[in-house]
């Protein structure tokens, strides 16, 4: 209870005695950057392959001859946009964006910079972490875009290239009964696991104490619970808005 209550100081603390805006805006610029442009591969092979083989198995399964193949479609394209595209992106983020924040704040705190800017009348919360909270929040979304599309195209290509199914079935399988609603409910998800992982990571790493060793403690508990924090959220934004 304690750590969650120094959590939510931490977070309220950013708002506090903040820079002009525009000492914000190349922050958040750069942080986008690093944030969102340099995880573009991993979201791109981790989505278009998880689509690849969640469209072999659904095909797989669909032995009855009374289920049309355009099923196939269907359901990649639901699980794509309702969980695949927001949550395991996010999953995957939580380990490689989550865990650079944690460790490279970590290691501001150990060699005494955070200290120094606070020395300096800064709001080291602030200027240090606020930018990363608003990129993450951005970018996010923006990747849960990319994974759902390239997600839904790798499912095609394994498909109908490999002749398991023909393009007509598969389109078909996507057209069918779909739900507006269900993309804003995945870009609301992308914006709430943003948040998660962001503001977790940096309470981990802003609050490093001792050596390099617990920088990699910091990390490594930056991406566990940021993980826990993003399927608990998972489960109560789907019960909420579901």
């Amino acid at each position: 209870m304690n750590s969650i209550g120094q959590y939510c100081l931490f977070i309220f603390s950013m708002f506090r005695q903040r820079e002009k805006f525009r000492v914000y805006v190349g922050l958040v610029f750069d942080e986008c950057i690093l944030i969102g442009v340099d995880s573009v591969y991993v979201v791109a092979i981790v989505s278009t392959f998880i689509g690849a083989v969640s469209a072999i198995q659904t095909a797989y399964n669909l032995t009855s001859p009374l289920v049309p193949l355009s099923t196939v479609g269907n359901i990649v394209r639901d699980f794509t946009i309702l969980e695949n595209a927001p949550t395991f992106t996010c999953l995957v983020l939580a380990g490689k964006v989550g865990s650079s924040i944690a460790g490279g704040l970590g290691t501001m705190r150990i060699t005494e910079q955070i200290d120094a800017i606070d020395v300096m009348g800064i709001n080291s919360a602030s200027y240090l972490v606020l930018p990363k909270l608003l990129a993450a929040m951005i970018v996010f979304p923006m990747l849960v875009i990319i994974s759902g599309f390239l997600s839904i195209a790798g499912g095609y290509f394994a498909t109908v290239y490999t002749g398991i199914l023909t393009h007509y079935d598969f389109v078909t399988g996507l057209r069918d009964t779909f739900v507006v609603y269900n993309v804003f409910f995945a870009l609301i998800k992308a914006v709430v696991f943003a948040f998660l992982i962001a503001s977790i990571s940096s309470y981990q790493g802003f609050f490093t104490k001792g050596g390099a060793l617990e920088v990699g403690k910091s990390s490594t508990n930056a991406v566990t619970n940021s993980c826990i924090a993003i399927l608990a959220a998972d489960y109560i934004i789907a019960k909420l808005l579901l």
